[in-house]
């Protein structure tokens, strides 16, 4: 069997709320394999985003192991840390996270730029992946000249044009209409049956649902039983 891109073994996180110990997840095992597209889904308080977070090295977990391409992140210092989620995880927030005073180009390019990749080429790269989320014409606009869907599409352009191995997706389509949610849905199914991108979704949205290959239910920090593609969690 192929290895996984990620491997997560035993992972615990705790969180202090004022004199109250809060566990956020509870000895989660999962592994994740290259071009999957896997969704996490479960209710508010459910896990689902600490363990995203987690598997992005934006935070620590107190117990377990998360391997990614067979490291150990665990060993890792903040600068290898750093290190890895530049090069090797994408992510898009809810939020679009863009710099409102970059333009969708410059905020596409950012990340390559951390990576020192060429100028010529973090151009080239960047024009690409804005029209393939269907934004030629638009690189120089800023922010607050695009509409939602519009600034999502450039989170997306960023994410992908980095070339990393996993994107994360926290709650994508959140702060999207139907028709802007359902078109950002397309355009990830796409890339991941053309390009082979791993995608992994922290959702509650029935629509993610419905596309994935993998539904990972989760319940009060734990994994309940793994559906297959086109089943939703029960209630």
């Amino acid at each position: 069997m192929t290895d996984p891109l990620v491997r997560v073994e035993n992972l615990t996180k705790t969180y202090q709320d004022g004199k109250q110990e809060i566990t956020a997840l509870a000895g989660i095992n999962l592994d994740i394999f290259a071009k999957d597209f896997l969704a996490l889904s479960g209710p508010s308080g459910s896990g689902k985003t600490t363990l995203l977070n987690l598997i992005g090295a934006l935070d620590r977990p107190d117990r377990g192991e998360i391997r990614i391409e067979g490291i150990s992140l665990s060993g890792m210092n903040f600068d290898q840390l750093t290190l890895l989620r530049r090069n090797k995880i994408g992510f898009i927030f809810q939020a679009f996270n863009l710099i409102p005073v970059m333009t969708a180009l410059e905020n596409t390019a950012f990340t390559m730029s951390l990576q020192k990749v060429d100028k010529r080429e973090r151009e080239a790269r960047s024009r690409e992946a804005l029209a393939a989320v269907g934004l030629a014409g638009y690189e120089h606009r800023f922010s607050n000249q695009l509409s939602g869907g519009q600034q999502q599409r450039v989170a997306v352009a960023r994410a992908i044009a980095a070339r990393p191995a996993l994107i994360l997706a926290d709650e994508p389509t959140a702060n999207l209409d139907s028709r802007n949610a359902n078109e950002l849905l397309d355009l990830m199914q796409r890339l991941n049956e053309e390009q082979g991108i791993t995608f992994v979704f922290s959702t509650h949205d029935h629509r993610i649902m419905e596309r994935a290959h993998r539904i990972v239910p989760m319940k009060d920090g734990r994994i309940t039983k793994e559906l297959h593609a086109g089943e939703e969690p029960s209630a």
